[in-house]
């Protein structure tokens, strides 16, 4: 490549949000002798009107280079190329105008994101949407002005399966799970048996699988090996239920998430070039999240109390 750092550059105020591009043949390319890349923080699960989508493109048309990425591995929108003196306008023009302010970059708070949550999916054990609003909001400190040893990643799934990769890509996750009993309808159950229903949502209706067989697609493909089928009745012993969310899936009418619904926190995911992606360690099996979340933030200051002290780069 024919990058080369050449220095820190941002915006006054602010540590992040702004990761430095020179080239190191500027006279032979003068058009792109700086090439800075902005990001931009992401609203909660991606949502974005039209209106908002294009004034983002507007903007980066005329500061500059019309190159965007959405999204970013972390989430956030990135703006690819600009100039320097662009940086103070594109801010202004960003806080001012669209309402929206620079993600995370450095050793800092990354920008947070989540699923698509309550919004959208019958699973979602909390307000992943919320969550991720608010903790933006609480640590903003944390996010634009660089303190830690390196870059520390939340991320909010809403159930085990984990749409954002929280388990393998953030250092504290927070993946959603309930502590009672899948709910079960027997008859919606007999149904999938009996072929009136079509399992697995009708995503697997390209061609013909044969009967729908819930021995061999649901009940053995269990890793907790709690479910049993005695020809008319379905049951699941939730002691050794690992929340896979395979049974689900597979009857997405007959099964529900249990009512008792909260998160567990995960922390530690990282995927280091040498030894290989690591999934996060279970720290909190359950936790209620519920307004204000103070149970939650004093883990994560507790956490970050003991990593300023004693985490490496």
């Amino acid at each position: 490549t024919h990058w080369k750092h050449g220095g820190i550059v941002g915006v006054f105020g602010y540590g992040g949000g702004v990761i430095g591009r020179y080239c190191d043949q500027p006279d032979m390319f003068p058009a792109v002798a700086h090439f800075h890349t902005i990001r931009v923080n992401q609203p909660s699960s991606k949502f974005y009107s039209t209106k908002y989508l294009e004034q983002l493109c507007d903007l980066w048309e005329r500061r500059g280079s019309g190159i965007t990425n959405m999204h970013g591995s972390t989430g956030d929108i990135i703006f690819l190329g600009t100039h320097t003196p662009q940086l103070e306008e594109i801010f202004w023009e960003l806080t001012h105008n669209i309402n929206q302010d620079l993600g995370g970059s450095g050793g800092n708070l990354r920008t947070p994101s989540c699923c698509l949550g309550q919004a959208r999916c019958e699973w979602a054990c909390y307000n992943t949407q919320h969550l991720c609003h608010t903790f933006t909001n609480e640590y903003q400190d944390e996010l634009h002005r660089p303190a830690f040893p390196y870059k520390f990643k939340f991320k909010f799934d809403g159930c085990p399966n984990c749409c954002v990769a929280s388990i393998a890509r953030s250092d504290l996750s927070f993946i959603g799970t309930w502590r009672d009993d899948i709910r079960i309808d027997p008859e919606a159950v007999k149904a999938y048996v009996g072929g009136e229903l079509v399992p697995n949502g009708g995503a697997h209706a390209g061609r013909d699988w044969g009967a729908f067989d819930i021995q061999k697609e649901a009940i053995d493909l269990c890793p907790g090996q709690c479910m049993a089928w005695d020809g008319s009745k379905l049951s699941i012993d939730t002691s050794n239920c690992t929340r896979c969310m395979h049974c689900l899936a597979v009857m997405p009418r007959a099964l529900r998430i249990g009512k008792d619904t909260g998160l567990s926190m995960l922390v530690g995911a990282k995927a280091p070039i040498l030894d290989g992606a690591q999934m996060g360690s279970l720290l909190v099996p359950f936790i209620k999240a519920e307004e204000p979340y103070d149970e939650l933030k004093e883990i994560i200051e507790s956490l970050w109390d003991w990593w300023m002290e004693e985490g490496k780069n």
